[in-house]
This record gives structure tokens, sequence and C-alpha cells, in this order.
């Protein structure tokens, strides 16, 4: 049972502080050990603070920077190697989401979350980013960017985006999960990250390890609803792309793309080889997807 504080937020994504401190040093520490040039900040929103990682070269006039939002569970410390494939072209900026595991506030509503988020977004970006931004949202993160009416908002890439349609549970997948939060082992992170993943497609040891610590420290979020149909007909003035992977066990792209197309007008590409874990499994081709994206808006 997770107590709500005054506010309607629930009190922490965090069992209790130790669990904060351990995940924020693992965080920070795997920041601070990456071989790329970087900056690491923060910024304070309404929701609270938020940890901003800010890499690649600065912006051209006009151009636009990429916005990377990670899903549920995720962070700037787990995005690096798409990171770095990103920042060859141009300037990346990673905001951790509040209310996740990460360096930004562990707290979250409790209700009206989506709003919240997408209100979040607005005040971050305009306290983080210069210029215009083409936001990049993997699962929730993809959510979150659809939430977001912010102005400087000049393209949108959803990852395995939620929000757009309902998320599917197969059996073997909810199977995986149960016993990684009852009894969290870095055995069962893995044997729950390969059923995210596309058959024969290895998990990173320190996803291993990342998943064994939130499992221990911290009360996981369930995905977000799809969100209303008169909010997606209003973001189809700003050009979006859904990306999904050819075997993503929650957004299979028979059920993702049509989604994508009917209730959003949005463009819609595959990656082959790939499941849910599109950061980890094709850093290179969704950098490659991303940038010529970019590309075709100008900047």
């Amino acid at each position: 049972m997770v107590d709500d504080d005054k506010d309607g937020h629930v009190a922490s994504v965090y069992k209790n502080e130790n669990a904060q401190r351990e995940v924020r040093s693992w965080c920070a520490q795997r920041i601070a050990d990456w071989g790329i040039a970087h900056v690491r900040s923060e910024v304070v929103t309404s929701a609270g603070v938020t940890g901003v990682v800010t890499t690649g070269p600065e912006p051209r006039d006009g151009e636009p920077s990429v916005v990377l939002l990670p899903g549920t569970n995720m962070n700037a410390a787990l995005c690096l190697p798409l990171v770095e494939a990103m920042a060859r072209e141009r300037r990346v900026i990673i905001l951790d989401l509040p209310g996740q595991p990460g360096l930004s506030v562990g707290r979250r509503p409790h209700v009206r979350r989506m709003a919240w988020y997408g209100n979040w977004l607005s005040e971050a970006l305009t306290r983080a980013v210069p210029g215009p931004a083409v936001v990049v949202g993997h699962s929730l993160g993809g959510a979150v960017a659809l939430a977001s009416d912010a102005p400087r908002i000049v393209g949108r890439v959803a990852l395995a985006g939620a929000g757009i349609t309902r998320l599917r549970v197969p059996v073997r997948l909810l199977a995986a999960t149960v016993p990684w939060l009852l009894l969290p082992s870095a055995a069962r992170s893995a044997a729950l990250l390969r059923r995210m993943t596309a058959p024969g497609h290895g998990v990173p040891g320190h996803l291993s390890a990342w998943m064994h610590l939130v499992a221990r420290h911290c009360r996981t979020s369930l995905a977000p609803p799809p969100l209303p149909s008169s909010l997606l007909e209003r973001r189809r003035t700003v050009p979006t792309l859904v990306v999904a992977g050819r075997f993503d066990p929650f957004l299979p792209p028979r059920t993702l793309g049509p989604a994508a197309r009917r209730r959003l007008g949005a463009e819609f590409r595959v990656i082959e080889g790939a499941g849910h874990l599109l950061l980890d499994e094709a850093p290179v081709e969704v950098s490659a997807v991303v940038e010529e994206f970019c590309a075709r808006l100008g900047g």
C-alpha cells in the first residue's frame, strides 16, 4: 500500500530514503564514468527538481535539439549508448522523468498523471532547452511527449510509445514479472528483460543489475492508458514519427502502427531485430531514424 501525501502525490517512487540514495548513487556514478563530454545539471519545475544531462554540439541557428525522455523505470544513466550515437550529429538533452527512479524528484501524482507530466515537460523545456526541440520519448516517455503542447516542440518521435493504444501484457511476460517483484535477483531481472527483447538478443549486464536495484528499492508504476482522442487530434499540427520494434510484446507493430496512423496521422516505422527495449537493442538504428526525421524538418 502506497500512502498519498496531502497534495495527492504518492509519497515517493522509492521505498525508503536509503533506497533513494542507492538508486541515485548508481545513476550518478554511471553517468560520471561515461567517456563522453557532457554536463549534468538540474532545473526546478513545479513538479520538483528535474535531472538533466546534456551532450553534443551546440545547435546551429534554428536547428532543434533532441530531447530524450526515458520510459518506465529508466533514466539518463540507462540511455547512454543511444545518446552517444545521436550526439555525433546534434545537441542531445536527457530529462529524467519525475516519479521514476533516477535523478529527478521521486514523487508523482495519484490522479491526472498525464496532464501533470505534460505540464512538467512544458516547464522543463523552457528551463533546460534553448530553442526548438524534437522530443524523443521511449514507452512512457512517448506518452509524456504527446501530453505536452509546449510551443517549442517542432517534432515528436515515439519509440514504442505508450499513450497511443492500450499495451498488451502477454502471459509469459506477466509470469516473469511477478517473481521479479516478489523475489528480486539479477537472474530474475535478466529473465524479465529477455521477455521484452527480440529472440536471441542478449541482455546487457548493467541493465539486469539496474532492474534488480529497481525491484529491491522502488515501487514500479503501470503504463498509462491511451490518451484522449481529442488531445491526440490536437497533436497532428506537429510532425510525429512512431517507431516499433518488430518483436515488441507490449506494442506489436500490427497493433501500434494502425493506431498511430488513425489516431495521430503519424508516420510509422518498424525496426527489425528489436523488441521493446529499442534504446538498448538498436541504438544505431534508432539514432539513424531520429536523425533522418530531424533532417526532414529542416534542422
